[in-house]
Parts: structure tokens; C-alpha cells; sequence
């Protein structure tokens, strides 16, 4: 999946890892880039087209889908990530809503358009998924439940051609992670590292030196040999079918 000439959704696209990612698949000569925010956004370059896009609101989904003639390349990167100590549940339920369910409903939306394009599904998920940080463990509940929510449409999905990516990130200098004192990687080598994982057809993308320490051990993991076996189940159902 060579980025040049694709066309490339990105959710959460007003800063950060988002913004980064944006200016990366036009840097890969991207067709068109489509910027989903939450607020207005203007760019220079015209390949680049400016989405209203709250993950939550059915209406603005739908709109976007309309809006949107083809697409190779979803990138659910929209995230809440706010401290809690799960005393709250709405502030558990917010987090779910956009990190799981958010990723789940965009998803749905544009599958019609990713399995024309036999495309790619890349969800931005955390290390966080794999062991809650407990500073903000509904933060940590929402991505290893959009991690699971990936493992599932990766395989349910194989089928028609689509490929899904989980992209478990670190420590990243954005301003969810401002209060993090903690060595962080910038947004514009995470964004790369994404795209090259996207482009080598890495299941699972760790795009910062923290999570790449722990890529060889979760791919020759026991826990990543039985996504693949469970998978597997679901394949020998296709091809009954």
C-alpha cells in the first residue's frame, strides 16, 4: 500500500500526531488528503480537503461520507485523553465514545468505499492498550478495547481485501501528552513511521522508540498467536461460505 497517488482520510487532524500525519501523505504524494476537524480548517495545499468531522455526531459522519468520492486509506486518529482516577463514569463513557465507538462508526461508515479501493484501516491506538497507565486509566480502558475492536475487524475484514493497522504509540510531544514528564518522540517522526508501516504491511505499527522496544516481543508474542489462530477460524467460515 505505496501512499503516492492514494487518497487518505485523517480524523483528529487539527494538531498533533493528526496534523503531522496530513502533511506526511502529502510529503508521500498523496492524490488527496481529506483533514477531518472539529473546527474549521483552512491549508495551502489544494490536494488537501477540510472535513467538519466530530467522530461522535452520526450527522457529520454521514456528511463527510457523502462528501468523499473514494478513499484507500482511513486513519482514525481522533482521540479524548483526559486524567481521571475512574471515579467518574461519564468521564469513562466520553472516552469510550470517542476512542472506541467514535473509531467504530467512522469506520462502518467509509467500509462501503475502503472495500471498492480494497484500501486500509489504521487505527491510532497506545502501549496504553497493552498496560493502563493509571494516571488515565479510561483512557487506557477506551484503547485497549479500540485494540481488540482492531484485532476483530482485521479479521472479520481480510476478506474483502482490507487490511486494518493498530498503531500502538508512545510518548508523543502533543498536547494530550503535555503533563507526561517522560522522554517523548515528535508527531512528525511518529507520522512517518506510520506511513512506512502502512507501506511494509505491519499489522501492528509501533512508531516511537518506547513501543519499539516492545515490537519483537509482541509479535512473537503467545497473545499475537492466538489473534492469528482465532482468525483463522473466521477465514475457514469465508471460504465454506
Amino acid at each position: 500500500m505505496a501512499i503516492e497517488d492514494k487518497v487518505v482520510l485523517v480524523t483528529g487532524a487539527n494538531r498533533g500526531i493528526g496534523q503531522a500525519l496530513v502533511e506526511e501523505a502529502l510529503a508521500r504524494g498523496a492524490r488527496r488528503v481529506y483533514a477531518g476537524t472539529r473546527q474549521p480548517l483552512a491549508h495551502p495545499d489544494e490536494r488537501v480537503t477540510p472535513l467538519i468531522l466530530d467522530v461522535t455526531n452520526a450527522t457529520q459522519i454521514q456528511a463527510a461520507v457523502e462528501a468523499v468520492e473514494s478513499l484507500d486509506i482511513l486513519i482514525n486518529n481522533a482521540g479524548v485523553a483526559l486524567y481521571d482516577d475512574l471515579s467518574d463514569k461519564a468521564t469513562i463513557e466520553q472516552h469510550l465514545a470517542v476512542n472506541l465507538f467514535g473509531t467504530h462508526a467512522v469506520t462502518q461508515a467509509f467500509l462501503p468505499l475502503l472495500s471498492q479501493s480494497r484500501g486500509a484501516i489504521v487505527n491510532g491506538l497506545s502501549l496504553a492498550a497493552f498496560a493502563s497507565l493509571p494516571m488515565i486509566p479510561a483512557y487506557s480502558i477506551s484503547k485497549a478495547a479500540s485494540f481488540s475492536l482492531s484485532q476483530s475487524l482485521r479479521a472479520l475484514l481480510a476478506g474483502q481485501g482490507v487490511s486494518v493497522h493498530s498503531v500502538m504509540t508512545g510518548p508523543t510531544d502533543t498536547e494530550m501528552s503535555r503533563g507526561l514528564d517522560v522522554p517523548k518522540a515528535s508527531p512528525e517522526s511518529v507520522a512517518q513511521a506510520i506511513f512506512d508501516g502502512v507501506e511494509n504491511g505491519d499489522e501492528d505499527i509501533f512508531p516511537d522508540p518506547m513501543s519499539q522496544s516492545m515490537a519483537d516481543s509482541w509479535r512473537g508474542s503467545a497473545a499475537k498467536a492466538m489473534e492469528r489462530q482465532n482468525a483463522s477460524l473466521v477465514a475457514g467460515d469465508q471460504v465454506a461460505s
